[in-house]
């Protein structure tokens, strides 16, 4: 007998997971810091690419300009950092796979939400839905909106989302965080990366009782 099928949707990061955001990020941070005299270690700072921009800057500027820095980065961003990032290796086809079983994708990103959209405008990655400006725990509220059944992220932060939102977590060691302090957050699968995520969704569909937790 078939599996029965239920409705799909999967929701996925965006830096580290669908983006190497990395030469842009750090192209951008060295602007920054030639625009304003201050000291900013970029090759650092993208080594720890997950949590939302504000806890990056604090490590550079003092706590009354985080805002106004946060404001000129993201100003600077478009016209330095979007050529400058690639897609994942397996980011199309994740994308696609979760097309062809008939589902919807959505990225839920900690990213200023227009940035996030520029990059994937830029490379041709059109999912249904973009949030932006969610992290951690905060991306469950977007995730149980649209009924996501798993998400796919790179950062023991996106296990903490994807729990809260109760959809099952596909954690990718592409990003800061190896693999087992991916699992060890409490991920249901790590993943190399997203070239292995089409044959691992086909599994998850045919498994018994794969139908998402929401």
């Amino acid at each position: 007998m078939a599996p029965m099928a239920f409705h799909l949707t999967v929701g996925f990061d965006l830096d580290m997971t669908l983006i190497d955001s990395r030469p842009g990020i750090r192209a951008c941070y060295l602007a920054l810091a030639e625009r304003t005299g201050t000291f900013i270690d970029a090759d650092l700072a993208v080594t720890r690419l997950g949590p939302p921009l504000a806890e990056e800057l604090i490590q550079w500027f003092p706590p009354e300009q985080v805002p106004a820095m946060a404001d000129l980065y993201r100003e600077m961003y478009p016209s330095i950092a979007i050529a400058a990032t690639p897609a994942m290796d397996g980011a199309r086809d994740a994308i696609d796979a979760v097309r062809a079983a008939g589902g919807r994708t959505m990225v839920v990103t900690a990213k200023y939400e227009p940035n996030a959209k520029l990059h994937l405008a830029h490379l041709g990655i059109e999912p249904d839905v973009v949030v932006g400006d969610l992290w951690a725990e905060q991306k469950a509220a977007a995730l149980r909106e649209y009924g996501a059944g798993v998400y796919v992220g790179d950062h023991v932060g996106d296990v903490r989302g994807a729990r809260a939102a109760g959809a099952f977590s596909v954690a990718v060691a592409t990003g800061p965080c190896p693999a087992g302090e991916l699992a060890a957050a409490g991920a249901d699968v790590v993943l190399t990366g997203l070239s292995a995520f089409p044959a691992w969704l086909s599994g998850y569909r045919e498994a018994p009782g794969a139908a998402p937790r929401a």
